[in-house]
Order: structure tokens, then sequence, then C-alpha cells
């Protein structure tokens, strides 16, 4: 990745286990990372299963296991410290003390650190998608990177757990997901790929889009939808297994004809989803097949006839199975793919509109006013009384010019005007951690950035531990190189997704909401 020093240090990777159960490792989380290591054949990570209290079925884990991935099996305790403060799956750099956690950051990470071992790997990296943005979203803003990484896992346990006592009920992520693989698919190329399709349709004479007074029967519906599918699977499939055999889609030799150039983008035929984020194989993919596959196991041993309800996901189902290497690595990880009847996909007519969806959007909310209005106003528009008191840092308590240049938000790549005002954010809230923390305190600083606030506090109080949460990856490599430089001891660095923290701690700030805060009432303080 660019900005990202390629370093080939070796790093552990820590998994949890449960229990294995009909080829599948629980949490599925696990299956997830275990299977991305045997596609990506990436050896450089020591893989250690870290083992719950209800742990079963050890004795029959080398039966779903990759026999070329070396597997250590550990119990919780002997965790490092700061991986005992993240859920898993994590990995932890040496000196351990920097831990990457969540399934999303981790599989990330694994995709970077295969391709930087060997760069001629590039359908690797090519899973992380276009702009190398495929699940980079943290999962507390994006709706998808939260039902891939989040609830579809869990929701597939939880089915999984059901249907061993009773006829278990279909997930409601599974019909999202279904419903999502209806939508038109959107890509960079967008216009170029849909003009290309129109032409495909005028050629086979099929017309591109049907209305429901053009409609004559049912009969007449099916067939043109059948003739439509086929039409249109001829031009996704081609470019999306295109890229797969690392061959770009020839640009045509010949100018389109005039009635497909003055078409309107309106009127253009959609592309249809050829893998769950559109037309390319990535991730995303990756990490929804263990699950799809385990819920469709289920499906056909007990609910055989809700099988009709799902034709796409089932389609996908069948189409990843053509992707390069996928068979060899689901077959090295105990997965043993069905062979699902073709099912009639439900006409572009019958699918609900994204305008029939609800929406739960604030701005609907009758008792909702926004805009940035002054917060004083907004208390007393709701009766709250507004108490004034001393600035608790009325005068500049940390001098600057006498700590260490790495300390500096000069250091952080910002302006000199807002490295003034963060200077000043900073001695606000350092006053009030150092009147507050005692030797031997956590202090965490969350949605971290570049550390500007960490740092300060690791150099100036090194009795005590720092932690720094941030997602994004860049900006903490560039506070640990700041830390690296002042040979900072005390300090911790974690990226992951807040909710993916669970230790304990004395006091905790979050620079960008410029609030300090602390488990006991009596110590909280804002800034």
């Amino acid at each position: 990745m660019k900005g990202i020093k390629k370093s080939l240090t070796e790093e552990y990777l820590y998994l949890d286990f449960s229990y294995q159960k009909e080829g599948c490792i629980f949490p599925l989380h696990t299956s997830i990372t275990l299977f991305l290591l045997s596609y990506c054949d990436c050896k450089i990570f020591k893989v250690c299963l870290v083992l719950t209290g209800e742990s079963t079925g050890i004795s029959l884990l080398k039966s779903v296991l990759s026999e070329d991935v070396e597997i250590q099996i550990i119990s919780r305790q002997e965790l490092p410290p700061i991986v005992q403060s993240c859920c898993l799956p994590a990995v932890v750099e040496r000196p351990d003390n920097f831990c990457r956690a969540g399934l999303a950051v981790v599989l990330r990470h694994i995709i970077q650190k295969s391709y930087e071992a060997d760069p001629s790997k590039k359908e690797i990296l090519e899973l992380l998608g276009f702009k190398k943005t495929c699940l980079k979203a943290c999962a507390e803003v994006s709706q998808w990177t939260r039902l891939c990484e989040l609830t579809i896992p869990l929701a597939i346990e939880n089915f999984l757990k059901e249907s061993s006592d009773q006829p278990p009920a279909i997930p409601a992520e599974i019909l999202e997901l279904e419903k999502k693989l209806s939508e038109p698919v959107r890509v960079h190329n967008d216009d170029k790929l849909r003009r290309q399709k129109l032409k495909q349709q005028k050629a086979a004479g099929v017309r591109p889009s049907l209305s429901k007074e053009e409609t004559k029967s049912k009969v007449h519906r099916q067939e043109t939808s059948e003739e439509v599918d086929s039409s249109s699977a001829s031009l996704e499939l081609r470019v999306a297994f295109s890229k797969l055999t690392v061959h770009e889609e020839p640009a045509p030799a010949n100018r389109e004809p005039a009635h497909v150039r003055k078409t309107k983008a309106s009127d253009l035929p959609p592309l249809d989803h050829v893998f769950v984020e559109g037309l390319y194989f990535t991730l995303a993919d990756i990490v929804l097949l263990p699950c799809i596959h385990h819920f469709l196991v289920i499906i056909c041993k007990k609910l055989s006839e809700k099988l009709v309800e799902f034709p796409l996901l089932a389609a996908w189902y069948q189409r990843i199975q053509e992707v390069p290497r996928v068979k060899t690595t689901a077959s090295q990880c105990g997965i043993q793919f069905l062979n699902l009847p073709e099912l009639q996909t439900t006409s572009n007519e019958q699918q609900p509109s994204l305008d029939e969806v609800p929406c739960v959007e604030e701005q609907n909310d009758p008792s909702f006013i926004g805009g940035p209005r002054p917060t004083m106003t907004k208390l007393m528009e709701k009766g709250i009384e507004v108490m004034f008191s001393p600035h608790p840092c009325p005068t500049w308590t940390l001098d600057w010019d006498a700590l260490p240049a790495a300390v500096s938000p000069k250091e952080g790549k910002m302006s000199s005007d807002r490295a003034l005002r963060k200077q000043q954010q900073l001695n606000n809230l350092v006053y009030v951690v150092t009147n507050q923390a005692k030797p031997g305190d956590r202090i965490v600083d969350f949605c971290s950035g570049g550390g500007h606030v960490g740092i300060v506090l690791a150099h100036m109080l090194p009795s005590c531990q720092v932690t720094l949460i941030e997602n994004k990856e860049l900006s903490l490599i560039r506070a640990k190189k700041r830390s690296d430089e002042l040979g900072l001891s005390n300090i911790w660095f974690i990226q992951a997704n807040m909710e993916y923290f669970t230790g304990t701690f004395n006091i905790g700030g979050c620079c960008e909401h410029r609030r300090i805060c602390a488990p006991s009432p009596s110590i909280a303080a804002n800034t």
C-alpha cells in the first residue's frame, strides 16, 4: 500500500476457537480468516488458536485445517497483554505493541502482507477492490461492512445452533443480502459498460427494458426475461472473469453506433451482479462464502422448499466456485461444495423498488431539527440551565519549545495555524489528565488519529500505560513512527473499531470530541 513501509517482520495471528462441527470451525470469523490464509497461500503469520472456556472438538481440527498452515493452540491467559484488551481475530507485530483487531482489519492486513511477500500475486491485491477500499470503512459507519463483518456471521451462527433443535427461521440478514444482489451494480466505468450491454442486446434482438404496458402475457414476460438474463450475463461474466485471469476486457475497435451513443444514461440497461459487490471478485465474497455455504447446507437438508426463495444467492454460490483456486481452497478447509439446482430468477418487475423500502433517516422525524445551531441554544430549547465555570486551564501549561520535536503536532503533517490550534486543544486535555492520573493508570486515547494526545501523555506520564485506538492504518503508523523516535516504551497502538476494544482503563479521552472521561463519575471532566 502507498505510504506503508514494506517489511516482513514476524507477526502472530490469534483466532478464537469454540468448537468444530460438520467441517466448520466456530466462531465463523475463524473459519473465514483461515480460508483467506489458504486462498492467499500465506505462510508469513504464526497462527494461534485461542481456546475459550467451552472449546470442544480439538481432536477433529486436523480434518478442517489446511495442511499448509502451522497452527499452535493456546489458552487465553497466554495471549500478549495488548491482545487481551481486544476482540479476536487479532494480529500483533513484535515486540507486541502494535495490534490489529477485528475481522475486516485483519483480513485486509493479510492481503497486504501476502502481496508484499510476493508482488507477483497481483490478483491477491485485487481482492481489495477499486481504490483498495473493500471493507475499509468501519462497521460503525458502513452498513455494508457491518453486514459482512458482524451481522451475517453472527446470524448464521445462531441459525446453525437453532437448526440442531428445530426448524430455524430464515435470518433477516440473508434476505437483505438476496435483495442487495437484485439491485443494479454501480462501477467506476458504469456508463461505458452499460452502453456495451445495450449494443449487445440490440445485436441479439432483445429489447433493453420492458414496461408493464408492453407485456402481453405472463409467458411472454418470462421468456423475454430469460433472453435478457442470458444476454446480460455474457457481458458481465466476461468482464468479471477477464479481471480474474488478469486480462483486461479489450476495448471495441469501432465506434459505437449512433443509437447507442445518443441513448440517455437513464435509458441504459442496468448491470447485474456477478459477485456480491458488483462485477468483480473481492474480499467481501471470501468473507461471505463460508457463511453462505453452511447456511445452504442446512437449507438443503431441512428446509429444501425454501431454496427457491434465494435464486440470486444460489447463482452467486455456484458462480464463485468458478473463481480460480476457490475450489482448491475450499477442499483444504473442509468445505464440500453443494450442487444446487438452477433456479428461476425473479424478474425485475417483481423485485421491490428501493423507493418502497421504509426510510428511517432522522429528517423524517418531526421532532428533529437539524443544522449547526449553537450548543447553548439547543440546551435552552430543552429547558436545560447552563452553569458557566472558570476555564480549567486559562494559560499555557505545556512548554512546547522545551518538548522534543516528535511530541509536537507539527510533526503530524499539518499547517502551522492548525498546529497552533491543536497545541491549544492538547494543552487543555493534557492539563486535565495529568491532574487526574496516578502512577500505574491505564489511559486510552480513542479515535487517536496521528496520536497527538496519546504521544504527549505517554511522554509526560512515563509511569502510566497509554493506548491509542484508531481505525485508519496510515494515521496509526505515523503515530508509531513518532513514538519510536521518542523511544516511548509505555504506549500501545491498536488498529480497530472502538467496539473491538474490551480492555479496562482508568482515564479515556477522545480528542475528536474534546472529551476526557473516567469510569468514576466523580473524576469525569469535560474540556
